[in-house]
């Protein structure tokens, strides 16, 4: 019998969901820098730059940047590691990586940047090798969450720091009627108008309420092995970013 896990509010099987994942985001990928702006009115910029102040990248480190999308955080490390460091952008969706990578081109990032297509449950990475890992926007898509964070802490080498910046739950009970309202009627319609993809961003609301809390999701990754995990709520606990050590 087929292992089963959620897409949305739906109950699908694995394989489907890592395939609807993808049919998402390849059908997002053209316009997903403009879709942010317009979800978060501009403050998703906000989070990426506290999560890139607090992985604190130092100049010849190694970096991976999982479900990397257009490369928001990957060509900010990619200036911060210098020509003696190394920025790996992974996506396991490759329309997301070559948006990405046209980006970064286009920019001129090229300094210390690779792309690789890849799982973030199977990652092709040795063993203790990054500095940092992060992942933002990426984990409440992956098909088992346990095995991605597992992989993390299995390529963070010890002492080396790892964080996920995502999506949470407002930390008020009011604030979160609202939130809802929101996500469950203002988001579509805007997938609808401007992505031209309601069906997509009625998924992404969904997803999101599908995502562990902040608590649960610390002990996922106390769990998977690291070392003095906490996390910093953004914008109420919409949005959180969790940070662990490698052992």
């Amino acid at each position: 019998m087929s292992k089963t896990t959620h897409f949305g509010y739906e109950t699908v099987s694995t394989t489907e969901k890592t395939e609807r994942v993808g049919e998402v985001f390849a059908s997002v990928a053209s316009r997903y820098d403009v879709m942010n702006d317009l979800m978060s009115m501009g403050i998703h910029r906000v989070w990426k730059r506290f999560t890139i102040d607090l992985a604190a990248v130092r100049p010849g480190e190694r970096v991976l940047d999982l479900a990397s999308g257009t490369c928001d955080l990957a060509g900010k490390f990619a200036r911060q590691v210098g020509p003696q460091g190394q920025v790996i952008a992974s996506d396991i969706n490759a329309s997301m990586l070559s948006v990405g990578r046209d980006r970064m081109m286009d920019r001129g990032i090229v300094q210390a940047m690779d792309y690789v297509l890849a799982n973030a449950e199977e990652l092709p990475f040795p063993t203790d090798h990054f500095d940092c890992v992060t992942m933002a926007f990426g984990l409440r898509n992956v098909t088992d969450k346990d095995a991605a964070l597992a992989e993390i802490q299995r390529v963070t080498r010890p002492g080396g720091r790892a964080l996920i910046l995502e999506f949470s739950k407002p930390t008020s009970a009011g604030f979160g009627k609202l939130y809802d309202e929101y996500s469950f009627k203002v988001l579509p319609r805007l997938g609808r108008y401007v992505a031209k993809d309601e069906a997509s961003y009625r998924y992404l609301a969904e997803s999101i309420r599908m995502h562990p809390d902040q608590d649960t999701l610390k002990g996922m990754m106390e769990t998977a092995g690291f070392l003095r995990c906490q996390y910093y709520n953004l914008a109420g606990g919409i949005c959180a970013v969790h940070r662990g050590f490698g052992a």
